[in-house]
């Protein structure tokens, strides 16, 4: 993927291009409930790229997800920012925010399936290669990605960070093939150890290929710098957490997307 983003830079100096990260939205549909993502690429290329799909946490498909989106974009991937929750629906109540995940969440296939639908946004763009794909997500978004890889997505990895961490169900035994990583705040009392140990032991049951980086004493959302608005004491922001777990995920494409 370096050589890959190399190429592009040296498209921009060979042809006097000012590339830059291109964004649109796209309308789809979920069952009947009308969805709206956004598309990041960067246009210093016409090539096909691997696509990454962003789920958000539970606020709703908000700046924070299509930022994370774009950074994506500026790496050399195409991305789409998921919606998962439709109607242009976004909040910082967290009761609000509560109930319109657990309308997604109260049935895990329906939460794959919606998560598909996204999924089948990005793989449609000319600009992606289809079958070099992956998935990441923040808090609920975590928790959706590792839904995906649990119903064997045509991904070839997923990655969560600072997600809910939902335990592997016995029937994805032997059946989840993408490749997980989890980046987890070891302070996070959102997910306690109990939760922690019960996940990793789901994984390990269901034969998964999977790690997990814990940061020690870092909360949740530790990604996420304008946190604090919430005014939640488990949320907080740790700018050497958040970095070291970029890298980690790019280390991961990396590992992912090699020729």
């Amino acid at each position: 993927m370096r050589n890959l983003i190399g190429l592009f830079c040296l498209l921009g100096i060979v042809t006097g291009a000012h590339a830059e990260v291109q964004s649109k939205a796209i309308s789809y549909d979920d069952e009947g409930t009308a969805l709206t993502g956004y598309l990041y690429w960067d246009d210093a290329t016409t090539e096909k790229r691997p696509g990454v799909l962003v789920v958000h946490e539970w606020w709703g498909l908000n700046d924070y997800a299509k930022k994370r989106a774009r950074m994506l974009a500026e790496l050399g991937y195409v991305a789409f920012a998921a919606d998962m929750y439709g109607g242009d629906r976004v909040t910082k109540d967290p009761g609000q925010a509560r109930d319109w995940m657990q309308e997604v969440t109260v049935d895990p296939e329906l939460w794959r399936l919606r998560a598909g639908a996204a999924l089948a946004q990005l793989k449609a763009s000319d600009l992606v290669i289809p079958d070099k794909t992956a998935a990441i997500g923040y808090c609920f978004g975590g928790g959706t990605v590792l839904q995906m890889a649990y119903g064997d997505a045509e991904v070839l990895g997923v990655v969560s960070f600072h997600g809910s961490l939902p335990a592997a169900p016995e029937e994805a035994e032997g059946q989840i093939g993408p490749k997980i990583l989890v980046l987890h705040g070891q302070a996070d009392a959102f997910v306690g150890p109990d939760v922690v140990a019960n996940f990793q032991s789901k994984l390990e049951a269901a034969g998964a290929n999977w790690e997990m980086d814990i940061y020690g004493g870092v909360r949740h959302s530790f990604t996420s710098p304008d946190v604090g608005e919430y005014g939640i004491e488990n949320l907080k922001y740790d700018a050497q957490a958040d970095a070291r777990s970029w890298a980690r995920m790019q280390g991961f494409f990396d590992e992912l997307f090699q020729d």
